[in-house]
């Protein structure tokens, strides 16, 4: 089936493809097929991410309340919206998330290449679900999503279009912000989370005509489950020196492990996979987030060595919600001006949402980011005059406005 997106899009891009429908009525550019990058740039865009991530989290994590972020949802999210940036927008953005001189997408194209574990949305799980201790655990599932929705009728750039599609591999969902458009994207996130997440804006502002949003979802077992009995009730110290009583999972063995001024690390690997945690402890009285700076991440990475470890770690089950607009400000993020995905857009809201559970078996992850635009309002229709009904009319001379004629039409098929 094909469907017509605005004829001005569409004009815009005859030259190079065809306008087609493909699943969940989205539109693509048909004949550009998503890339396979040549010498991306990741190494220094996840090097910008980490150290974004870090800087996000220092500026919003509460040191007495739990916290969790995707900066690599983030990082989607704002790469799309890189590829429409302009001006001081598009310099502010490679600032903040230290995005390459050439550009994030291709990078985060190859990221997706090298993390994805599936093609489709991911399986939900089943709560509750029995586990027995001598089975083989389960392949990982890494699942990135990204997502255009767009008034029906915008017209959004074909140069934004290709981009999407050659590096993000996803096209634009018509929608009606006046009516569903928050049902249809939360029902994308919903399923792109496995019901992990099912909403993104708590109130989208009546003047959104445009949302970008990114859907991170990640499933994973441990190679070896904490199935030593585990300690009941055991004092968990809070950073006001409060203490909780909670269990303690239990895990010995040849463990990765690393230590460094005021810290400890253990990394815990996921089963099948390339993925893994990392446990970063700091001495009594530090802060956590002290740890995820780019510096001590990269003293764990050379400093993991293997040492007879015994683990005791909480099970932990939590999400956080974020707008960052505010934070994203304080790091320098402040103009708004995204004229290259559509005419007068400007971000007006970007939320994060992101959760978390890890227990004996392994972990369950997912975040989505959305960022919603306002467009300015298209000029008012023009006024339509017809005259199928009798009317007046007079020829007169502009400069002196003299009439030279007047009369009327009472049936213009009547002669004489």
């Amino acid at each position: 089936m094909r469907r017509l997106f605005t004829a001005t899009a569409l004009l815009a891009l005859a030259a190079l493809s065809a306008c087609a429908m493909t699943d969940s009525n989205v539109i693509v550019a048909e004949g550009v097929r998503r890339e396979t990058p040549v010498d991306p740039p990741v190494t220094e865009t996840v090097r910008g991410l980490t150290a974004f991530g870090h800087a996000l989290f220092a500026g919003t994590a509460a040191p007495g309340a739990n916290a969790v972020l995707s900066p690599l949802s983030i990082g989607y999210a704002f790469g799309m919206a890189r590829a429409g940036a302009t001006g001081d927008t598009a310099a502010q953005l490679d600032r903040v998330f230290g995005f390459p001189a050439r550009g994030p997408h291709t990078a985060l194209n190859a990221l997706t290449r090298r993390i994805v574990t599936t093609d489709g949305p991911p399986p939900r799980t089943e709560p509750g679900t029995e586990r027995d201790a001598q089975a083989e655990p389960e392949p990982p599932v890494v699942a990135i999503a990204n997502g255009l929705f767009a008034q029906e009728g915008l017209s959004v750039r074909p140069e934004f279009l290709r981009t999407l599609a050659a590096q993000y591999g996803t096209g634009v969902r018509p929608v009606d912000f006046a009516r569903d458009a928050a049902q249809v994207i939360d029902a994308w996130v919903e399923r792109e989370t496995a019901g992990r997440i099912t909403k993104v804006f708590d109130r989208l502002d009546p003047r959104t005509r445009l949302v970008l949003a990114n859907a991170v979802y990640l499933k994973a077992e441990w190679e070896t489950p904490f199935t030593d009995p585990p300690e009941r009730g055991a004092a968990f110290t809070r950073a006001d020196g409060t203490t909780v009583r909670t269990d303690l999972m239990h895990r010995s063995g040849a463990i990765p492990y690393a230590t460094g001024d005021g810290w400890q690390a253990v990394e815990l690997r996921y089963a099948k996979g390339e993925l893994a945690m990392w446990i970063m402890i700091p001495q009594a009285g530090g802060a956590p987030a002290g740890l995820l700076t780019p510096e001590v991440l990269a003293q764990v990475a050379t400093g993991l060595k293997e040492h007879q470890v015994r683990i005791s770690i909480p099970r932990w089950d939590f999400s956080t919600s974020l707008g960052l607009g505010e934070p994203l400000g304080a790091l320098g993020l402040t103009a708004t001006g995204y004229s290259g995905i559509a005419d007068d857009a400007s971000l007006g809201q970007a939320i994060h949402r992101a959760t978390v559970t890890v227990d004996e078996w392994g972990t369950e992850a997912a975040a989505v980011t959305g960022l919603a635009f306002t467009v300015a309002a298209p000029p008012e229709p023009q006024v339509e005059v017809r005259a199928d009904r009798p009317f007046a009319f007079a020829i007169v001379h502009r400069p002196t406005l003299t009439p030279l004629f007047i009369g009327q039409v009472a049936d213009p098929t009547a002669k004489g």
